[in-house]
């Protein structure tokens, strides 16, 4: 089975090579819309149409042999989603916002085949360090806040993050503990 990462992520990307997985990647041309507040339906839609608009352009044959693998992370606080700051304006903004504060993490994912679509989402809970401004000024001028949920990544050398209650994997972007196994299986077909 050839597998199909419908993201240009280099997290999702580094994730899958931990795991074992050869695969190509085809970023999806999907236009993400934000038609719901719910974000579970939301992210799981995301991951869906991002995995169908890349497995709609394959080839009759490689329908046949590929899985394709769509994912979408969004940061939920506060009765809002948070996706990715539109300006660093409001990346200050998030930041502050979820400084000393807990707030979800949904990283919802899709992996569509010829025979069937798997769907789902994993949820994280993750709270904040009291943030000073400086840290988080100095934080959102390294760029690294502007292409990430909530403008922030967890994985950056910042200490923003007190404590985690669930996968850090789903925080990072890709639900591991629910993907991986769907993909074994498929992989062993």
């Amino acid at each position: 089975m050839k597998i199909i990462l419908a993201s240009n992520s280099p997290r999702r990307k580094e994730i899958l090579k931990k795991h074992g997985f050869d695969f190509e990647v085809i970023p999806s041309p999907y236009e993400e819309v934000n038609f719901t507040s719910d974000p579970f339906v939301l992210t799981e839609s995301f991951a869906l149409n991002k995995a169908k608009a890349v497995f709609d352009r394959l080839t009759k044959e490689e329908k046949e042999t590929c899985v394709v693998i769509g994912s979408d992370t969004v940061v939920y606080f506060d009765g809002k989603i948070l996706g990715k700051p539109a300006s660093e304006t409001q990346a200050v903004q998030m930041l502050s916002d979820l400084s000393d504060n807990t707030h979800s993490v949904i990283t919802a994912y899709a992996l569509v085949t010829k025979e069937k679509t798997y769907k789902g989402f994993d949820k994280t809970e993750v709270t904040f360090n009291k943030l000073t401004p400086t840290l988080i000024d100095n934080y959102v001028k390294t760029g690294s806040p502007m292409d990430k949920a909530g403008a922030y990544g967890i994985q950056d050398d910042v200490p923003l993050v007190k404590k985690i209650n669930g996968s850090l994997d789903t925080v990072i972007g890709f639900p591991t503990e629910k993907v991986i196994p769907i993909l074994a299986e498929l992989c062993k077909k």
